[in-house]
C-alpha cells in the first residue's frame, strides 16, 4: 500500500531540498570554510534549527551536497549509455559524459577542490569510491566480458581507471574557464589512448 505523505512530511522534504540547493550554491561560491550554517539558513529562509533537524552539522550538510552531485552524475551517465549496445562505445560515451560534467564549475569545485578539505582525505576518498567506483567497475567488467580487455588483474585495472578519471576531474577543476574546453579534449584523448593500450590484442568482442 503506497504511503501518502502528510503536509508536515511534504514541508520537511521541501525544507531539506531548499537547504541543499542553497548549500550547494554557497559552498561552490564561497568554499566550505567560507560558508556558515547560519548563512545557509538565512538564504534558505529557514531557522538554524530546521537545518540541524535534517543535518547534524556543516560537514554532514556538505556530504549530502556531495552525494547529490555524484548521484546526478551517475544517473546522467547511466541514461546516456543505456541504449548503447556495444560496451566499448558505451564506455567512451560514459567517459565523455563524465568529462563534460567535470567542466561544470559547481561540480568541479565541490567534488575535486572542496571535498578533500571539507570531509578530510580519507572520508572524501570513501565517498568517491562509494558513488563512482562501482560505475567504473561495471564498465571495466563489461569491456572484459565482451573481449575488449584482458588484464591480468581486473581489480587493479578498475582501481587505475578510477584514479585516472579522478586525476582528470581534478585537472579540469583547476583549469580556468578560458582553457577548460581545450583541457577537456586533451584529457579525453589521453584517457582514450590509455584505454586502447589496455585493449592489447583484444580489439573486437570475443577477439583472439
Amino acid at each position: 500500500m503506497s504511503h501518502v505523505k502528510s503536509r508536515r512530511e511534504m514541508y520537511a522534504d521541501a525544507t531539506r531540498a531548499a537547504v541543499l540547493d542553497v548549500a550547494t550554491r554557497l559552498f561552490a561560491e564561497r568554499g566550505y570554510a567560507g560558508t556558515a550554517l547560519a548563512d545557509v539558513a538565512a538564504d534558505a529562509q529557514v531557522t538554524r534549527g530546521a537545518v540541524y533537524h535534517h543535518f547534524s552539522g556543516k560537514q554532514a550538510l556538505f556530504e549530502a551536497v556531495l552525494a547529490a552531485q555524484e548521484l546526478e552524475l551517475i544517473e546522467r551517465i547511466a541514461a546516456e549509455t543505456a541504449e548503447v549496445a556495444d560496451p566499448w562505445e558505451a564506455a567512451l560515451a560514459g567517459l565523455e559524459s563524465f568529462l563534460d560534467r567535470c567542466c561544470d564549475p559547481t561540480y568541479g569545485r565541490l567534488v575535486w577542490q572542496e571535498g578533500p578539505s571539507a570531509l578530510g582525505w580519507t572520508r572524501w576518498k570513501e565517498c568517491e569510491k562509494e558513488y563512482a567506483y562501482g560505475l567504473v567497475e561495471q564498465f571495466v567488467h563489461s569491456l572484459r566480458g565482451a573481449g575488449y580487455l584482458r588484464p591480468s588483474d581486473i581489480n587493479t585495472t578498475v582501481w587505475f581507471c578510477f584514479q585516472l578519471l579522478g586525476a582528470a576531474g581534478l585537472r579540469l577543476a583547476e583549469t580556468g574557464e578560458e582553457d577548460k574546453r581545450r583541457m577537456r579534449d586533451e584529457c579525453s584523448a589521453v584517457i582514450r589512448a590509455m584505454l586502447l593500450g589496455l585493449r592489447g590484442d583484444a580489439t573486437a568482442p570475443g577477439g583472439g
